[in-house]
């Protein structure tokens, strides 16, 4: 007949039948301590895995292959790991791989996990896998990647390999659609830069500035990550890879005054500092 444990009799029990170890996402108990006790300090969204290290995954799968090796020796189920760069852009350590064309990282992922997709089959060259999602699903060829990057550049950036999905996309048609963005003069751009606060405290601000390359791009105070704004109309942008999600900035007398944050029901509204 079966019986009911408790934590008492379960520790005592455990310890007496020596069990292994167990490992965690940033935990290492040995059977001396497997009543409580760490190696290090546990971040506050545990067991979910930390943020900082999903980030960096995800940043590091664009190049660095020795990190990404790293990283997956201290906790191999981060080849699952997603990233949202604001508002909705989110992006996987396998479609920043794919979307760069780096086989070796795609590779080193899948092995350890990491799901393909329409994208990452693209960019390896496999017709008949693409053929397949696009017969199933038409007008999906029209789908953005992270960032908003087309099913077309993913082929491309597989380069030799990825050839005959290039030349299928051409003539499945609308594969290579990307963001639109109507022009904006320097003049145009100095009217949205600056701070906009929607609370008291330093983390409840935007800044619009510009990037290198002369892009309009919002960043959450004060160490966001600037997403790259693209120019609709009217007073009207959206950030990068999420054309749903609208800032729409009030001017008056060639000056912006306040912005909102329009997503679905949510709206935040900041004021110019």
């Amino acid at each position: 007949m079966s019986q009911l444990l408790s934590r008492r009799h379960f520790v005592a029990s455990t310890s007496a039948l020596c069990i292994a170890p167990v490992f965690m996402p940033g935990i290492v108990l040995s059977q001396d301590t497997y009543a409580g006790g760490t190696t290090g300090p546990i971040h506050p969204q545990f067991p979910s895995q930390d943020p900082v290290r999903v980030k960096e995954m995800v940043g590091a799968s664009h190049a660095k292959v020795e990190r990404v090796r790293e990283l997956l020796g201290e906790s191999p189920s981060l080849a699952k790991a997603a990233y949202d760069w604001g508002y909705g852009d989110w992006e996987t350590a396998l479609g920043a791989a794919s979307h760069v064309g780096n086989r070796v990282i795609a590779s080193l992922l899948m092995a350890n996990g990491a799901r393909p997709d329409i994208f990452t089959f693209a960019m390896l060259g496999q017709l008949e896998v693409v053929k397949a999602y696009i017969t199933a699903n038409p007008g999906i060829q029209r789908t953005h990647g992270p960032h908003g990057i087309t099913l077309a550049h993913h082929a491309r950036m597989g380069g030799e390999q990825s050839r005959g999905v290039v030349e299928y996309l051409k003539e499945v048609g609308d594969a290579d659609i990307g963001h639109t963005s109507l022009p904006l003069t320097e003049e145009e751009k100095r009217m949205y830069t600056g701070e906009y606060a929607f609370g008291k405290e330093t983390s409840q601000a935007f800044k619009i500035g510009t990037d290198k390359n002369g892009f309009l791009g919002i960043i959450r105070q004060p160490d966001g990550v600037n997403r790259v704004l693209f120019h609709q109309g009217n007073h009207e942008f959206h950030p990068a890879g999420v054309p749903a999600v609208r800032i729409r900035f009030e001017e008056k007398d060639g000056k912006s005054m306040s912005l909102t944050v329009i997503d679905g029901k949510l709206l935040l509204k900041a004021t110019r500092v």
